[in-house]
């Protein structure tokens, strides 16, 4: 099998060979063999780890890129397998996730102006105490009330008894922390999604994030593809057969 020389695999990816040598020793690609003199040999399968290794960061990150080629170094495929099945789980839902907020969206335009022409009387009709949006929700009182810590919720307050009184940009505004909370998002960037809404042209603002996050979900499941490619060459090299 040809040989080659760090600098080889360097240059493929623009990397320096200091690079080369700290992915094998922290397990991303197999150790080298070395010559009398203490170098390193690497080969083709070295240069097919480096490619699948480096794809992976570009599809699923550089922890779980790294936990991948371990797994393969140590014999278990079926665990780097599990790896890359959780992270095609996490796209999917990352998926359902905006195509529900892009749902949400979507209502809010269409019935924004309806929502701002109505009487605080019709208002009223929709509120909701703490304990009836969190029935709604499925979620705990103290879940909305670390949400309006958080500034995502600014209910009322009833002027007699104090308690919290939830109105219907309210209750929208818990319905999409709600979906992004789902979707993984802490409540800092959701307190800013929400307050884009608030403010005028709110919901253009969601919209053009909205799309950003689409264009990165589909270079992510790219990346994904690329990854699987060069993955299975690296195995077809009989990289998990040692």
């Amino acid at each position: 099998m040809k040989t080659l020389r760090p600098a080889d695999l360097a240059r493929e990816h623009g990397i320096s060979t200091q690079a080369v040598r700290n992915y094998e020793r922290d397990g991303f690609i197999p150790p080298a063999d070395r010559t009398r003199s203490g170098y390193r040999i690497y080969t083709e399968v070295h240069a097919a780890a480096l490619r699948a290794y480096l794809s992976l960061v570009a599809g699923h990150g550089h922890s779980a890129g790294g936990r991948i080629m371990n797994a393969l170094q140590q014999g278990g495929l079926d665990d780097a397998l599990t790896i890359i099945d959780r992270g095609h789980s996490q796209l999917l839902r990352d998926r359902d996730t905006l195509d529900a907020v892009r749902r949400a969206v979507d209502h809010l335009t269409e019935t924004g102006s309806e929502q701002d022409a109505a009487s605080d009387q019709s208002m009223d009709l929709g509120t909701r105490t703490i304990g009836e949006l969190a029935h709604q929700l499925d979620v705990t009182p103290a879940t909305l009330r670390n949400w309006e810590d958080a500034g995502i919720l600014t209910p009322a307050r009833d002027p007699l008894t104090g308690y919290r009184v939830f109105h219907a940009g309210d209750i929208r505004d818990a319905e999409l922390a709600h979906l992004l909370r789902r979707g993984g998002y802490q409540l800092e960037h959701i307190a800013t999604v929400v307050e884009q809404i608030r403010t005028a042209g709110g919901t253009e603002a969601l919209s053009r994030a909205l799309d950003d996050w689409q264009r990165k979900l589909t270079a992510r499941g790219l990346a994904m593809l690329d990854a699987a490619t060069h993955l299975s060459r690296y195995l077809g090299l009989g990289a998990n057969n040692d």
